[in-house]
């Protein structure tokens, strides 16, 4: 038996062999001639024609002063403006600062003066960093939070009054 397994396994070797060999020889490999080739040579190095499609344009990028960052900004001076006067009132009324950072330079109207005009440059610095890295919506997002932040203390501020 063992001796069958290996004669069977040496004849199937030697028939693969085999067949590799004829397969290299072969001239069924070799059947195109080179005149067929170089009738086929034309056709392959012939460019294929191009579909032109329209892609959409690149949204161009926008500038840092463009109107929707100047309305932005203007909001931002304004709102921190209005609670410069808010705070100031009622800390002259006898008020207190409930802003940790703000409470450092609420002291004097000059220092409080410094830290909303510091907050409002801090702002558009912030969103021209975002803008120069392009991170766009950030850039806006920056304003519009402070926006937000400012808007909530000027109201907290006026009605909470003294």
């Amino acid at each position: 038996m063992v001796q069958v397994a290996i004669l069977l396994g040496s004849n199937v070797r030697n028939m693969i062999k085999g067949l590799a060999v004829i397969a290299v020889l072969c001239s069924a490999c070799y059947a195109q001639e080179a005149s067929s080739l170089a009738s086929l040579q034309p056709n392959i190095m012939e460019p294929s024609p191009m579909v032109r499609v329209a892609l959409p344009e690149a949204p161009k990028p926008h500038g840092f002063w463009d109107k929707q960052n100047r309305i932005l900004f203007t909001a931002v001076a304004a709102l921190n403006a209005a609670d410069f006067a808010a705070t100031r009132s009622n800390l002259q009324s006898g008020g207190k600062e409930l802003n940790p950072v703000t409470r450092l330079f609420a002291g004097s109207t000059a220092g409080l003066a410094a830290n909303f005009a510091g907050e409002t440059a801090g702002v558009i610095g912030m969103s021209y960093l975002f803008h120069r890295t392009g991170h766009h919506k950030l850039e806006r997002v920056t304003s519009m939070m402070c926006i937000g932040t400012s808007g909530f203390a000027v109201s907290y501020d006026l009605s909470h009054r003294h």
